[in-house]
């Protein structure tokens, strides 16, 4: 059986590319092909599951290397020279400017990385994308042949039981508005705390705003919404900044959420988006970039950012239920596209037509 590596640039436990990857691995496996995740970097708690990358050894001409795309590194030089199969799965990176005035660092390494993949457009057997969105870049670059391979999660880990803590913190009288994502300008968090602040001042004070995800290397922005914050009189009880969190307080944020709400302005798939329909949140969403093309026709999407008009419909899907049963059925009906078995037939189907 033909040989199956994947290549991503760090493997980190509970980040969405490399948790994908290894259930991608654990599949070929499956399918009898010896495979591994090699990566630049790895978790300490990984070892043994990932593989360092200096450790990886050519194979033959039919052996697949498939690189999974996030981020510029001599990942993509090393693609280019391989004279295996080639396969580069794009996950997208922000546009840099999104991060001007507030990161350097980043307006560099995402200028650097939305030119880098293009090298690789006629140097791979496929491309593929995790979203229709990212699969329309791809195209836009000049990759010929193209395909949309949604990420792999695992759906059983999100019937495990939650945190106790959060669970018992976030239960309480108030209305829960989740976005989860990490704290970076092109999620627009201040518009979620511009939401938050309307559904108290015009529509009820019982109200929590609850912002899960990674803060930022540079914390400026973060600083700024610490400001915009103050200015708009919360407290933290009212906006909950929570950081990082493992998968059990994740779980126990999903389980007390009244409505999860995205104003995010760049998506290349939206993990958070599948984890709320399948957690039974209900979606309101600005409809940007791949937010529509995961969602489908599932949520309560908006094309125009109309803070006021999103308040009220995230709020009306707390008190109406007849509403919120309808869009619950969408999402359980979208849900399916993202099944594990779903995402794997498709995988499958690549595979063999290499």
């Amino acid at each position: 059986m033909r040989r199956v590596d994947q290549w991503v640039p760090a493997l980190h436990r509970g980040d969405a590319i490399g948790d994908s990857a290894r259930l991608m691995r654990d599949a070929f496996r499956r399918w009898g092909h010896p495979a591994d995740v090699y990566a630049l970097q790895v978790d300490e708690d990984l070892t043994g599951d990932g593989r360092a990358f200096s450790e990886w050894q050519p194979g033959g001409p039919d052996d697949v290397v498939i690189l999974h795309y996030a981020l510029p590194s001599p990942l993509t030089a090393a693609l280019a020279e391989h004279r295996g199969r080639r396969v580069m799965l794009h996950h997208n990176i922000t546009p840099p400017e999104f991060f001007l005035g507030y990161d350097d660092e980043m307006v560099r390494i995402c200028t650097l990385g939305r030119e880098e993949f293009k090298v690789l457009r006629d140097r791979v057997d496929l491309g593929l994308a995790d979203s229709e969105f990212n699969r329309q870049e791809l195209e836009a670059a000049g990759f010929t042949r193209t395909g949309v391979l949604p990420i792999y999660l695992d759906f059983a880990r999100y019937r495990e039981p939650a945190g106790p803590v959060l669970l018992r913190l976030l239960r309480d009288e108030r209305s829960n508005v989740l976005f989860v994502g990490r704290v970076a300008p092109n999620k627009k968090q201040e518009d979620l705390i511009r939401l938050a602040s309307y559904w108290k001042r015009f529509i009820s004070p019982d109200v929590r705003l609850v912002l899960v995800g990674k803060l930022p290397r540079q914390r400026h922005y973060h600083d700024a919404l610490q400001s915009f914050l103050y200015e708009e009189g919360f407290t933290p009880q009212e906006v909950v900044l929570t950081g990082h969190l493992d998968h059990q307080d994740l779980l126990a944020c999903f389980r007390t959420a009244s409505v999860f709400v995205s104003m995010s302005e760049h998506e290349g798939f939206g993990v958070p988006l599948v984890e709320s329909m399948l957690m039974g949140v209900p979606i309101v969403a600005f409809a940007s970039t791949a937010v529509p093309y995961t969602l489908g026709e599932a949520g309560l999407q908006f094309a125009e950012k109309r803070i006021d008009l999103m308040a009220e419909a995230a709020h009306r899907l707390t008190v109406d239920g007849g509403l919120r049963a309808q869009v619950l059925a969408g999402q359980e009906r979208r849900l399916h596209a993202f099944a594990p078995e779903a995402v794997e037939a498709t995988l499958r189907g690549y595979l063999e037509s290499l």
